[in-house]
């Protein structure tokens, strides 16, 4: 049995190299079967050492069929190489995290085509024991994404995670600290803890991309800050959206924090902040877990995640009368709507009689208008 490269041109006249094999099969016949994988490296790897000895077992067995289905687990390398591209760094790691954890343990072992919507139904019951509503969201993602690409490949006929339901999830309740638990969380830490937990009040940012912040993205000339990256997991990635790149005012109530930590460490030419080794911090749990829950127990604030410092910040400026559009290029929305989705109850309402400027216009025309009892009524 062995393995040839045949070149297939599509319909935009694309040539690409597809993994096929050719073999006698038990009656003696010559088969040629595509195993729908284009030639690359990891690919060829893969049928050689997992595609191949599994036809040939049976063949041997007596038990040849004619489309070969690959385990999960196998196809799960193949569906994230074709997806890396579209993907950032921070959301590839988070898939390959869910994957490993709550979906091989279970799945991995399974032919595409064997596994049934009792066996999705079974697993996402007891994933559900054990994790939120969301995070079993975000794992059937994952799932979804590999079930996506085998049905577009053929390989299987229908999606048995199409027909579960998944669980609803609640939405992420806004509570924002208000500017007294703001400043009594900023009194009750020092050092480069409070540095941190000023600019997480004072600027919108996003946790990971706080801890992706460079000496060199901030320019205390122009009192700006140029966002361009976010880190999660010790990997330097691509913000949230396009609309994330982008780039903020420095409020002057920030300006004193951000000197501080200048004096911790801006001479190190590098990340903002550094752990104590003088190393990027790997992650926000660090923080979380070193220096947020500990601060909050000690101003006796109920827990909340930093990240309910970013709606902290909208909040306070919308309570503040400040321009929407431009809070909305702080937050990194993709537009103002984004924000007015969110926040829109927080929006300052003044006390004023609308439409003032229409009656000096209107004032010339000299109509009287007598009530009719109807309105009088």
């Amino acid at each position: 049995m062995k393995i040839y490269i045949k070149k297939v041109k599509n319909t935009k006249d694309e040539v690409k190299e597809w993994l096929w094999v050719d073999f006698i099969d038990n009656d003696g016949k010559r088969q040629r079967k595509t195993l729908k994988l284009l030639n690359t490296k990891a690919n060829m790897k893969l049928a050689k050492n997992k595609i191949i000895p599994a036809l040939l077992h049976k063949l041997e067995n007596n038990k040849f069929i004619e489309k070969l289905v690959p385990t999960l687990d196998e196809y799960m390398v193949i569906s994230f190489k074709m997806n890396e591209g579209t993907r950032s760094l921070n959301t590839q790691n988070d898939y390959r995290i869910s994957y490993n954890k709550h979906i091989s343990p279970i799945l991995g072992h399974k032919r595409l085509n064997e596994i049934k919507v009792s066996d999705v139904k079974l697993w996402q019951s007891n994933l559900s024991k054990k994790v939120s509503p969301r995070r079993v969201q975000n794992v059937r993602a994952t799932f979804s994404t590999i079930i996506k690409d085998a049905l577009a490949d053929e390989l299987i006929e229908k999606n048995p995670l199409a027909l579960v339901k998944t669980v609803k999830a609640e939405k992420v309740k806004i509570t924002p600290f208000n500017m007294d638990e703001m400043t009594l969380i900023l009194e009750n830490s020092d050092g480069q803890d409070r540095n941190f937990f000023a600019l997480a009040f004072l600027s919108g940012l996003r946790s990971g991309e706080m801890i992706g912040l460079k000496w060199s993205d901030i320019n205390f000339t122009k009192l700006e800050i140029d966002i361009s990256r976010s880190r999660k997991m010790g990997v330097d990635g691509k913000t949230k959206t396009l609309s994330s790149n982008r780039t903020i005012d420095i409020l002057d109530s920030l300006v004193p924090y951000l000197k501080s930590q200048f004096q911790i460490t801006g001479d190190l030419n590098s990340y903002v902040f550094l752990n104590k080794f003088n190393e990027p911090i790997y992650d926000i749990k660090r923080i979380r877990e070193n220096g947020w829950k500990k601060t909050l127990k000690a101003c006796e604030i109920d827990y909340r995640t930093i990240y309910q410092t970013r709606h902290s910040f909208a909040t306070m400026m919308l309570e503040g009368g400040e321009d929407i559009l431009w809070l909305s290029n702080m937050l990194g929305h993709t537009d103002s709507s984004m924000t007015l989705s969110k926040y829109t109850h927080y929006i300052k309402k003044e006390e004023k009689k609308r439409g003032q400027f229409l009656n000096q216009k209107l004032s010339s025309l000299n109509i009287e208008v007598t009530p009719s009892e109807k309105l009088v009524a």
